[in-house]
């Protein structure tokens, strides 16, 4: 078991990626608490699902950007070395034939930061998940 020297929290592995502190309340604090040089990349993302999601309502959900409809639809997070896009399951099983370019894992797709984002299909996957969910 590993303990978090700042927040005390423990998890099973060793230097888990985790929130600590007061969860951010907005989608917009949460992107204004990341690193800078990725912010640009997490308001992409931000507008990519809004395109594809218009009445979806924003919040936060497990720390994380989440727009829902009568459900959480899908999240987005960053992480050290990507950002994590959580539609589902389902959605990436659908979605798959596109995705062969990025690393993927029981509903999450891992989207590089040094590689341009594929927003066309972000806002796809979104309105799928709207549709779908």
């Amino acid at each position: 078991m590993w303990v978090c020297p700042q927040c005390g929290r423990t998890f099973k592995n060793t230097n888990q990626s985790h929130y600590c502190g007061k969860p951010p309340a907005t989608i917009e604090e949460y992107i204004l608490s990341q690193p800078e040089a990725i912010r640009p990349q997490l308001w992409q993302i931000h507008t990519a699902i809004k395109a594809g999601l218009p009445e979806a309502k924003e919040k936060i959900s497990w720390s994380m950007p989440t727009y829902w409809k009568g459900c959480n639809l899908i999240h987005f997070a960053a992480s050290p070395k990507h950002i994590g896009l959580y539609p589902g399951p389902e959605a990436v099983s659908f979605f798959a034939g596109h995705l062969t370019e990025y690393r993927t894992n029981k509903g999450v797709v891992h989207l590089p930061y040094d590689r341009p984002l594929p927003l066309e299909l972000i806002t796809e996957i979104a309105k799928w998940c709207g549709t779908n969910y």
